[in-house]
């Protein structure tokens, strides 16, 4: 019985230890995209939602993935989103629309 419990503990430990090594990786292979030279309503659209923490973006570009950052310029000031969810169009392909929310700049 108490082998069962320490191999079951064991996978527990290594399961957690896997986890944590895998959020890690994910953190340090996201990638920051600066929109702040494009303007708004003409190279993108960013629909804001709760007061600019959260909104929708349609933009242009490729290899932007879930967990990636996004620069952007609302109302003279800079503010850092990280894309939650993002769906790419199969016309043009590099047209994409993503949810966004605001992260603080590290």
């Amino acid at each position: 019985m108490s082998r069962t419990r320490s191999a079951i503990n064991l996978n527990i430990i290594f399961l957690s230890f896997y986890n944590f090594l895998l959020r890690k990786t994910e953190k340090k292979h996201s990638k920051t995209y600066d929109y702040t030279q494009y303007v708004s309503g003409r190279d993108y659209i960013f629909e804001s939602i709760d007061n600019q923490a959260k909104g929708y973006m349609t933009g242009l570009g490729t290899g932007i993935k879930r967990g990636d950052h996004i620069i952007l310029c609302n109302n003279s000031n800079t503010c850092r989103y990280q894309v939650e969810d993002i769906d790419y169009y199969s016309e043009p392909p590099n047209m994409w629309i993503a949810l966004l929310q605001e992260v603080d700049f590290e």
